[in-house]
C-alpha cells in the first residue's frame, strides 16, 4: 500500500515536471512570433497569459484526478455474502437451457417422424410433462440487496449467455396497477427494437417484432389489441400502425420471447390483485417456453393474510415447484470486503477491519445501511481521503460516537440536504412522477413551475422526518434565501444547470441515467426526495405537476401517463376520470386522493358550478371510502347527496352503497329498511308478508314463465332497457343478502320477484345472482328441491356473467353457485379454486363483504374435505387477520367459531397421543 503511495505520488509529479516543460516551449514558441509584431512588454504580457491558462488547465486536470480518488466507490458493487445464492440462481439459468435444448431436440425428433411415416397424431403424450415455468421468489427485508442480487447475480450472466433479461417494479407513490409487468414488457419491447436495428440489412428473414404484429393482428380483434396498448402503454410503439401491446397468454409467447428469456418482478404490498393474477396465469401455461419468472418482495409485508401469499399457497397445493431464496444481513465476515471495496483499500487493513466492524454493529449488518452509513461518514468529513499517504482516514472514536438513525430515509434526506440547491428541486419533482421517470418530464415541469411555488412546498427546516431528529438543515435556509434574492429570475435554471443536477445525482449514487430514460436506485432513495415536500403541500405540489405535464403532453402520453398526472387545481374532471380508473384497477386509497382533489377543486359552491361532476365525484368518492373501511367518511359523502333535491335515480348510486355499508356494519334491518324505501321511491313492488302458500304460488307462476328453459335460453334473453326496473334489480339483490340472515322466510318471494323482471323485462348483471339465487331454492331442503335443476340455474348464471357488462354481480354469484349448489352434484374440493378466485375477484371489485363470504365457504369447506388441522388452523388466522382488516365482523365471527372448532380438535388429538404414548 505505501508503494503504490509512494509510485503514485512520484506519477503526479512527473506528469507535473512535463506540464512545465511544455508551459515554457510554448513560450518560446509564442515570443518570436509577437516580437515581430510588438514591443517586449506585450510580448511578456502575452507569455504571462499563457503560463496562467497552461497552469489552470494542468491544475484542473490534476483536481479532477484528485476528486475521483477521493470518492467513495459504493456504485456498481460486487455483491458480497451471496455467493451461494447466485450459483443457485445460476444453476437454474442452466437447468433452463438445458431442458430448452432437450426441447428443440424432441422437436425436431418428432419432425422427422411425422415426415418419415407422413401422418401426424394430434393425441397428446401421457409420458410428456407440462412445460411449467421456473419461478424463483427473492424475500427479505429492505436494503437487503434483492433486486441487486436478481440483476447482478443473474441478469448480467444471463445477458452474457444471450438471453433476455425484462424487469419491472411496483410503484408505491403512484400505484398503478400490472406496473412490473408493464415495466418489463417495455424493456423486452425496447431490446426487440434495438435488436432489429442493430441487424438491418444483415438479417433477410423476418424480424421478431414482425412475428409479433402479424400473431398479434391474426390472433386479437382491435378492441382486445387497444384494451393491451392501455395495459402495456410501453410496447406500443413496437407493433406500429395498430398501436397495439406486446403480450397475450400463450398464443404470443413464442414470438415475444425470442428464444430464451429471464423476467425480473418487483413484489410487496403494492402489488394489485391484477399482476398476481397474471403471475398465476403465467406460471400454470404449459405452452410458453424457456421463461424464468423472478420476483422479489420485503418479507416483512407479505404476512400469511397478503393476497402474495395466498397464491403462494396455492401454487404450492397445486404442485408447482418454486425456488425460494430468503436473503438477509451480512455476517462481519462479508461486511469487511464490503467496506473495503467501497473505500478502494484492502480488506487485511486492521484500520478496514475495525471500521467495517463499528459500521456493521450499528447498522445490523444492512448492505443498504451499512453503505449510507459509510457515505454519510463522509459528507460529514468523519471520513477524508488523505493525500499525503493517498489513503481514506478516519477516526474511530468520532465514528463509534456517531448517533444511528434507525429510519433510512432520514439518513437519505440528510444526504440530500447537501446536494445542490437545484439538484434537491429536481430529486422533489422526480420523486413525484415515479420509480422510473423521463429527464424530459423533469425539466419541463422545472421550467415552468416558480421559485416561489418551489419553496412553499418545502419541507420546514424545524420539522423532523418521519419522526426522528433528522431536519432539513442549511440547504433548505439557504435554498430559501436564495430564492428570494433571485425573485426576478422566478421560473427554473439554465440547460446547464439541469445537466449539472444530472450529474450530481447521478455521481451521488441516488438516481441511475439512461439516456432518457432515469430510475431512483433505490425505492428508499425515492421516498426520502419524496421527504423533501412538505407533507401538507404534497397533494398540491403534485398538483401542479399535473397541470404542467397535461399542458405539454400529448393526448397519447396523457392516457399512458395518467396515474402519473395527478391533476388538481381546477381540473376536476380530470381527477374524476383518473379516480375511476384507479378504483376499476382496485388502486381505491389513490382513487381516494382523487376523487377528494376532484371536490375541493370544485369548492364550496361546486353543486351550482359544475352539479353533474360534483354528484360523479361524491358517489364515487362514498363507494372507495365504503371499500376502504372509512364509513365516517363515506356517511358524510352520502348524507350530503342525499339531502340535496334530486331526482330519485341519482341518488342510486349513494343509496346503493349505504344499503351495502348497514348490512356490513350489522345494521341488517336498517339495511332491509333502506333498500325497501329505495325500491317504494322507484314506484315498483317490494316484498310483503308472506307464508308457505304464496311462496308455493308464486313458485308455480314462475316455473310457468321458465316453461322449461334450458340455461343457454335464459342466457340469450335480450338485455334489461329500462333504468328504473334495473336499480330495483339491484335493491332486491341486497335485499334477499340482508333476508337470507334474519328473515329468511322472505327470501324466496325477493328471488321470485327478480327472476320474474329478468325473464319478463331482460337482463341484468343482478339476473345472475338471480338465477343463482333460484338455484339455491331448488336445491335446497325443502318441498320443491330439485338439485339437476338448480344446478342448471346456476349454470344459467354463470352464463349470465360472461355477456359484456354483467360482471359486477359476479362475487355474488360465485358465492351462491359454489355454496349451495354445485356440491350436490360434484365433489366439495371443486368449489375450493373458485371461491378463492370469488374472494380475489371481490376485493379487486372493491364488493369486499362478499369476498370475505366467499373466504368463509372456502376456510368451512377446506374443513369439511378433511385438510390437515395444523394448515386449516393457519389459513384461519390470516383469514381473521384479513377480515379484521376490512371490518367485516359477520363473516369474522363465523370464521373464530371454526377456528375454535380446530384448536378443540388439535388439543383433543394432542392428548390422545400423549395418552398412547403414556400407555406405550
Amino acid at each position: 500500500s505505501s508503494a503504490s503511495s509512494a509510485g503514485h505520488t512520484l506519477q503526479l509529479r512527473k506528469r507535473n515536471n512535463h506540464n512545465h516543460q511544455q508551459q515554457n516551449q510554448t513560450i518560446k514558441t509564442l515570443a518570436p512570433l509577437v516580437t515581430m509584431s510588438s514591443s517586449a512588454s506585450s510580448t511578456r504580457h502575452l507569455a504571462e497569459i499563457v503560463i496562467t491558462a497552461a497552469e489552470s488547465e494542468s491544475n484542473q486536470k490534476i483536481n479532477e484526478h484528485s476528486a475521483n480518488i477521493a470518492q467513495l466507490r459504493i456504485s456498481n458493487m460486487q455483491l458480497h455474502g451471496r455467493d451461494d445464492d447466485i450459483k443457485l440462481l445460476r444453476r437454474k439459468l442452466r437447468e433452463l437451457a438445458k431442458k430448452k435444448e432437450d426441447d428443440d431436440e424432441d422437436t425436431a425428433k418428432n419432425h422427422v417422424s411425422e415426415m418419415m411415416m407422413m401422418t401426424s397424431s394430434n393425441e397428446p403424450d401421457p409420458n410428456k410433462q407440462s412445460n411449467i415455468s421456473n419461478l424463483i421468489l427473492v424475500s427479505g427485508t429492505s436494503g437487503t440487496g434483492k433486486s441487486a442480487l436478481i440483476h447482478k447475480g443473474l441478469g448480467d450472466h444471463a445477458a452474457k449467455r444471450g438471453y433476455t433479461f425484462a424487469s419491472g417494479k411496483f410503484d408505491e407513490k403512484l400505484l398503478r396497477p400490472l406496473s412490473a409487468f408493464s415495466d418489463a414488457m417495455s424493456c423486452l419491447s425496447k431490446y426487440i427494437t434495438e435488436e432489429q436495428n442493430k441487424m438491418g440489412m444483415l438479417w433477410s428473414g423476418p424480424s421478431t417484432a414482425t412475428l409479433i404484429r402479424d400473431k398479434v393482428q391474426n390472433d386479437f380483434d382491435e378492441e382486445d389489441v387497444e384494451q393491451l396498448r392501455r395495459v402495456l402503454p410501453g410496447c406500443a410503439g413496437l407493433l406500429g400502425m395498430r398501436r397495439s401491446s406486446l403480450f397475450c397468454p400463450s398464443s404470443v409467447a413464442n414470438a415475444a420471447v425470442p428464444l430464451r428469456s429471464a423476467s425480473g418482478t418487483k413484489l410487496g404490498r403494492w402489488s394489485d390483485t391484477a399482476t398476481l393474477d397474471l403471475l398465476k396465469s403465467i406460471v400454470l401455461d404449459g405452452e410458453i417456453p424457456s421463461l424464468m419468472i423472478l420476483g422479489a418482495f420485503r418479507e416483512d409485508e407479505v404476512p400469511d393474510h397478503h393476497p402474495l401469499a395466498f397464491h403462494i399457497r396455492e401454487l404450492e397445493q397445486m404442485n408447482v415447484s418454486i425456488t425460494k431464496i430468503k436473503i438477509g444481513n451480512l455476517s462481519v465476515d462479508y461486511a469487511i470486503p464490503l467496506v473495503a471495496e467501497a473505500l478502494g483499500m484492502d480488506d487485511d487493513d486492521s484500520k478496514v477491519k475495525s471500521l467495517a466492524k463499528t459500521i456493521h454493529r450499528k447498522t445490523e449488518g444492512n448492505p443498504f445501511f451499512m453503505l449510507m452509513f459509510l457515505r454519510s461518514l463522509y459528507d460529514e468529513k468523519l471520513l477524508q481521503y488523505n493525500f499525503g499517504v493517498m489513503k481514506w482516514t478516519w477516526d474511530d472514536d468520532a465514528v463509534n460516537s456517531k448517533i444511528v438513525i434507525e429510519n433510512v430515509a432520514s439518513v437519505l434526506v440528510n444526504k440530500m440536504n447537501r446536494l445542490q440547491e437545484e439538484t434537491q428541486r429536481m430529486l422533489m419533482v422526480a420523486s413525484c412522477l415515479g420509480a422510473t421517470f423521463r429527464l424530459s418530464a423533469v425539466m419541463e415541469v422545472m421550467k415552468n413551475i416558480s421559485r416561489v411555488e418551489m419553496r412553499d412546498s418545502m419541507r420546514s427546516s424545524t420539522r423532523s422526518v418521519s419522526g426522528t431528529a433528522a431536519t432539513m438543515g442549511s440547504s433548505s435556509a439557504s435554498l430559501r434565501s436564495s430564492d428570494l434574492a433571485n425573485s426576478s429570475a422566478d421560473r427554473g435554471g439554465s440547460v446547464s444547470s439541469y445537466a449539472n443536477s444530472i450529474e450530481e445525482f447521478e455521481g451521488e449514487g441516488l438516481c441511475e441515467v439512461d439516456d432518457e430514460e432515469c430510475r431512483f436506485m433505490h425505492d428508499q432513495i425515492q421516498s426520502a426526495a419524496f421527504e423533501l415536500i412538505s407533507p401538507e403541500q404534497r397533494d398540491s405540489f403534485r398538483g401542479r405537476i399535473g397541470s404542467i405535464l397535461l399542458q405539454t403532453l400529448s393526448p397519447k402520453e396523457l392516457e399512458a401517463s395518467l396515474f402519473e398526472v395527478h391533476l388538481i387545481s381546477s381540473l376536476a374532471t380530470m381527477n374524476l376520470k383518473a379516480g375511476i380508473k384507479a378504483a376499476e384497477n382496485a388502486a381505491f386509497d389513490t382513487a381516494k386522493v382523487y376523487f377528494k382533489a376532484g371536490r375541493e377543486a370544485l369548492g364550496s359552491r361546486g353543486w351550482e358550478g359544475d352539479y353533474s361532476t360534483m354528484l360523479d365525484l361524491c358517489s364515487h368518492g362514498a363507494n372507495a371510502y365504503f371499500v376502504t373501511g372509512d364509513f365516517d367518511a363515506m356517511a358524510t359523502l352520502i348524507d350530503e347527496v342525499l339531502s340535496k333535491e334530486i331526482d330519485t335515480k341519482e341518488k342510486y348510486s349513494v343509496s346503493d352503497i349505504k344499503v351495502k355499508s348497514l348490512f356490513t356494519v350489522g345494521e341488517v334491518g336498517e339495511s332491509i329498511n333502506a333498500a325497501i324505501e329505495f325500491i317504494r321511491q322507484l314506484g315498483l313492488p317490494t316484498p310483503q308478508k308472506t307464508s308457505n302458500l304464496t311462496i308455493m304460488r308464486e313458485y308455480i307462476r314462475v316455473k310457468r314463465l321458465l316453461k322449461n328453459k334450458t340455461a343457454e335460453d335464459i342466457a340469450n334473453l335480450p338485455e334489461l332497457d329500462d333504468e328504473r326496473y334495473e336499480m330495483g334489480q339491484r335493491m332486491n339483490e341486497h335485499l334477499a343478502s340482508s333476508l337470507y340472515h334474519v328473515k329468511p322466510i322472505m327470501l324466496p318471494m325477493v328471488i321470485f320477484q327478480m327472476v320474474t323482471t329478468s325473464l319478463k323485462h331482460g337482463l341484468n348483471s343482478s339476473s345472475s345472482p338471480a338465477f343463482a339465487g333460484l338455484g339455491l331454492l331448488f336445491c335446497g331442503p325443502n318441498p320443491i328441491g330439485k338439485p339437476h335443476q338448480g344446478c342448471e340455474m346456476a349454470k344459467a348464471a354463470e352464463l349470465i356473467l360472461e355477456k359484456p357488462g354483467m360482471r359486477s354481480s359476479a362475487v355474488y354469484t360465485v358465492f351462491l353457485t359454489q355454496n349451495f349448489c354445485y356440491h350436490w352434484i360434484s365433489p366439495l374440493q371443486d368449489t375450493i379454486a373458485p371461491l378463492l378466485k370469488g374472494y380475489q375477484v371481490g376485493f379487486e371489485m372493491g364488493d369486499t363483504g362478499r369476498a370475505c363470504w366467499c373466504l368463509m365457504g372456502r376456510m368451512y369447506h377446506l374443513f369439511f374435505i378433511s385438510l390437515a388441522l395444523d394448515s386449516i388452523q393457519k389459513e384461519l388466522e390470516a383469514t381473521i387477520h384479513v377480515m379484521t382488516q376490512l371490518k367485516q365482523d359477520a363473516a369474522r365471527l363465523r370464521i373464530i367459531v371454526l377456528l375454535t372448532t380446530v384448536r378443540s380438535f388439535l388439543v383433543l388429538i394432542l392428548k390422545l397421543v400423549m395418552r398412547q404414548w403414556t400407555l406405550y
